[in-house]
């Protein structure tokens, strides 16, 4: 019986730039999609604001990273179910093994691509998503200064440094019903309401509303009941330009490297382990003193304190937990696990796919794109229900966020070595 030769460049060279090609075609359709989406969000957010176009067009241009990223994965796993579902129903696969070649002239080829679609994929979103965020916020803080009506949203809260703005409902200049939170300059808590409002551009000072019939209140911030109150049928209250900015400025783990969320992630967790050693010092002074009221009885002075002690550990371990459980660190894991996730599904997928190819019987080219279609519908519906596990249930964040790859590459193993051996 003759020997399976290992590998033939020709057929590697073959499959590697024909899986190039239908990833093309589907990185294509993906990014399309997720680009309309995109467009779709700058059109209700900037464009019915009338922000120029040509500014419009930045914003769209400074986002694409963040689709180019996403987009890749799934146009990965497409096209190589679209190649190899196309050689096993032209019956390629069948004359390869019949000349001697083994499954590893299709695997290697695929596996190859999707390492470098994988590398290609994290440098979009670890490298261009930061960058073209830097400049996206840059331009949107021009656009916003110049047209402060972008911040405000009919039935929305919004925060500008130290103050809240609460809105009822917004059409073109004109709000309903605001509520404004914020504090003087002499640290007093001051409360605003107005039946109506308009908005207007305050140039460089910033963004001002015209209040009518309005109510304020003012109070210490230690002694709440000592409080000062006053109606004006005309008030206009200015939000300064630095804090419109500032609305801004902040950029979530998402839009940053995976080395900044890294070093965000170790400088929150050494603030947390600060205060919780606080906490945990507090609750042991707690526990000290319930112990030597048991142990001494009505003796000691701390018999008498031993009720108060008893509720005050329960709420500095509600604390404690609380601390332990830190959302914003949470979020941040996850964000710095699914960096890597999301671009190295491209490879994940590989393994699935050729196995999912080598099961066509027909029209492989149309059965490996809807196929695909249903599998990143899956992964994308897993990946949002390991986020939500994740930030909802405190489940780890490494598994929250690699269980579908991990799931793809083990399906797609098992059904390759039962193929193999059948």
């Amino acid at each position: 019986m003759e020997k399976k030769r290992s590998v033939s460049w020709t057929m590697f060279r073959s499959i590697f730039f024909e899986t190039l090609v239908s990833f093309v075609v589907a990185f294509l359709f993906f990014f399309f999609i997720f680009f309309v989406n995109q467009l779709l969000l700058m059109a209700q957010e900037i464009l019915t604001k009338k922000v120029p176009f040509q500014q419009v067009a930045l914003l769209v241009l400074y986002s694409l990273p963040s689709v180019v990223a996403m987009s890749a994965p799934f146009a990965s796993l497409v096209g190589t179910l679209m190649t190899i579902g196309r050689m096993t129903s032209d019956n390629e696969v069948l004359v390869m093994l019949s000349s001697g070649l083994s499954y590893r002239n299709i695997f290697i080829p695929a596996v190859t691509i999707g390492i470098f679609i994988s590398l290609m994929s994290f440098l979009a979103n670890d490298v261009l998503l930061p960058a073209g965020t830097v400049q996206f916020t840059r331009l949107y803080r021009r656009i916003l200064v110049s047209t402060p009506a972008l911040e405000l949203e009919s039935n929305s809260v919004k925060r500008f440094k130290d103050t809240v703005v609460v809105t009822g409902n917004v059409e073109h200049n004109s709000i309903d019903d605001v509520l404004i939170l914020d504090k003087t300059s002499d640290g007093e808590r001051r409360l605003i309401m107005a039946r109506n409002a308009e908005l207007r551009d305050g140039g460089v000072e910033g963004m001002s509303l015209d209040l009518t019939n309005a109510f304020i209140q003012t109070s210490k911030e230690v002694a709440r009941q000592d409080y000062d109150y006053a109606s004006s049928s005309f008030l206009r209250y200015l939000i300064p330009q630095d804090d419109l900015i500032q609305a801004v400025s902040s950029i979530g783990p998402r839009e940053m490297s995976s080395t900044d969320v890294k070093r965000e992630i170790k400088s929150q967790e050494d603030e947390l382990g600060i205060r919780l050693d606080e906490e945990y010092n507090k609750l042991l002074g707690y526990v000290l003193s319930l112990e030597t009221a048991l142990r001494y009885g009505p003796q000691r002075e701390e018999w008498n304190q031993r009720s108060n002690n008893a509720s005050a550990f329960s709420r500095e371990l509600i604390t404690a937990t609380m601390i332990r459980n830190n959302r914003n660190l949470l979020i941040y894991r996850l964000e710095y696990y699914k960096k890597f996730s999301i671009p190295f599904g491209a490879l994940s997928f590989v393994f699935l796919a050729v196995s999912l190819g080598l099961l066509a019987k027909k029209s492989g080219q149309t059965v490996g794109f809807i196929f695909g279609l249903i599998v990143a519908v899956i992964y994308w519906a897993l990946l949002l229900g390991g986020q939500t596990m994740g930030i909802r249930l405190g489940y780890s964040p490494f598994w929250s966020m690699w269980f579908p790859n991990i799931l793809a590459i083990s399906i797609g193993l098992l059904m390759g070595i039962i193929r193999i051996r059948r």
